[in-house]
């Protein structure tokens, strides 16, 4: 008998056997995954979970963005309304589209703590919405006759706000099962929410004096001053407003986003110690996006001193949250922080003491 003489190997870079493994040098590409090549987990739609909210997502953001640059660089002409307005809605549409997107993507993937849209996402698409909604108001107002840079329309700008962040993230986060109100410590007010909120209230004096050497030591090495919290007005009903603004509606909206939401995600997917460290940044770099001055040197100085500033709240906001459980806490030490730095101002403005 004849012995069968052994099948040659498979050239090198040549096709393997029938039923065989797949050649060393040209890895195969599980089934579902985005082809591994520089780029592709990026702009393709190969693999993807949801291909036509990626699509629609990454179009109508670039084409929104392009229209709102186009209308801010063309100046204030008869078409600039209509282009902001469009650039506006199509990069909504556009930023929620792909937060809606990136959720459905990572839920399919696995491998994560947090499968929801990324708190960046979710912020920067409050900013067209807020923005939309605030041209609507504004038009109100001067239809009134209301100043719309007076205190009326800084409220309503901030219970907008307020009202977008919750939104966003009960569309993108809550209703996409990704974080539930429970897992973002936020519950209904109860005698415990009662005394979270008074022992946040207690923090305020102490953190304001710990912010007082940051202030000083700013103000050595940036001449510019940071804003005020909100203009102040000299007038009883003004302030109410302002207060309304500032310790009722802000402190909500941005606990909710910076805290409940961002804080929580974030903890989740990188540990406590990171996901604190990147909320407090967050929430301090998202105060400073607004900022202008007189010339770029002076909106650059006004912008670093409130960061640096903000710095100190900011990280006493994320470790309260985090101690008590609940967002009652931070919304308390928000609050009292807020409403103090108010009366502040006005009575230095008052005084004629502080800048209008």
């Amino acid at each position: 008998m004849t012995a069968t003489p052994p099948e040659d190997p498979a050239p090198p870079g040549g096709s393997a056997p029938p039923g065989g493994p797949a050649p060393a040098d040209e890895p195969s590409t599980p089934e579902g995954a985005l082809p591994n090549r520089p780029g592709a987990s990026t702009f393709t739609i190969e693999g993807r979970a949801a291909p036509g909210l990626f699509v629609v997502g990454w179009l109508a953001t670039v084409l929104g963005l392009g229209a709102v640059l186009v209308a801010f660089l063309g100046g204030a002409g008869k078409g600039f309304p209509i282009v902001l307005l469009g650039g506006l809605v199509v990069l909504s549409i556009g930023l929620v589209a792909g937060a809606g997107g990136q959720a459905i993507e990572r839920k399919a993937r696995g491998g994560r703590q947090y499968v929801g849209p990324s708190p960046f996402l979710v912020f920067a698409a409050a900013i067209p919405i807020s923005s939309l909604v605030g041209v609507g108001i504004g038009a109100v107002l001067s239809i009134a006759r209301v100043p719309v840079d007076g205190p009326v329309a800084a409220l309503a700008s901030v219970a907008i706000q307020a009202a977008v962040y919750v939104g966003l993230i009960r569309l993108l986060v809550v209703d996409n099962g990704a974080l539930s109100w429970a897992d973002m410590r936020i519950s209904r007010f109860s005698s415990a929410a009662a005394t979270d909120l008074l022992l946040g209230a207690g923090w305020a004096v102490p953190v304001i004096f710990a912010t007082l050497p940051v202030a000083y030591l700013i103000s050595q090495f940036i001449p510019s001053k940071p804003p005020n919290l909100l203009p102040p007005t000299g007038d009883p009903v003004g302030f109410s407003m302002n207060l309304l603004a500032a310790v009722i509606f802000a402190p909500i909206g941005e606990e909710i986003l910076f805290r409940g939401f961002s804080t929580t995600a974030w903890m989740r997917d990188m540990g406590i110690q990171r996901g604190l460290l990147r909320g407090a940044l967050f929430f301090a770099l998202a105060h400073i996006l607004t900022i202008s001055g007189s010339t770029a040197g002076d909106a650059l100085g006004q912008a670093a001193a409130a960061f640096l500033g903000r710095l100190p709240i900011a990280f006493a906001l994320g470790y309260l949250f985090l101690q008590r459980g609940s967002i009652w806490a931070s919304l308390g030490l928000h609050a009292t922080f807020n409403a103090i730095l108010l009366i502040i101002q006005e009575v230095a403005f008052r005084s004629g003491v502080g800048p209008a």
